[in-house]
């Protein structure tokens, strides 16, 4: 097999109106996402992933995250290996968080990443 190389790029490459596609789980959602960021579990990414072809229907780029980047590297490759324009975000929410990108919670209030 032939891996290509892992699109990825830095968050603050990452448009204020871009497509986020966040693969944390439910309690990590909760607690602190991107303001706007589409929420799909990779426990549950195969079942639900209508909703991602869905969202890039219109040809957006998929920008993946996860806590640091290990879920969301795996998301992307899948993503780009169905056709899909995704790139993994380098250090996923943390560094979305250091970097002082918005960080809101289930009602919009500041959250945090855990």
């Amino acid at each position: 097999m032939n891996f290509a190389q892992l699109p990825s790029v830095d968050v603050t490459a990452v448009p204020d109106d871009a497509l986020v596609l966040d693969v944390r789980e439910d309690d990590e959602w909760a607690a602190g996402h991107a303001e706007g960021a589409l929420h799909v579990p990779m426990s549950e990414f195969v079942a639900r992933f209508g909703e991602v072809t869905e969202a890039v229907a219109d040809g957006r780029r998929a920008y993946v995250m996860c806590r640091v980047g290990g879920r969301s590297a795996q998301v992307t490759q899948y993503l780009v290996q169905q056709g899909i324009d995704a790139v993994n975000v380098d250090g996923g929410m943390q560094v979305w968080e250091a970097a002082g990108r918005k960080v809101v919670d289930l009602h919009g209030a500041p959250g945090t990443v855990v």
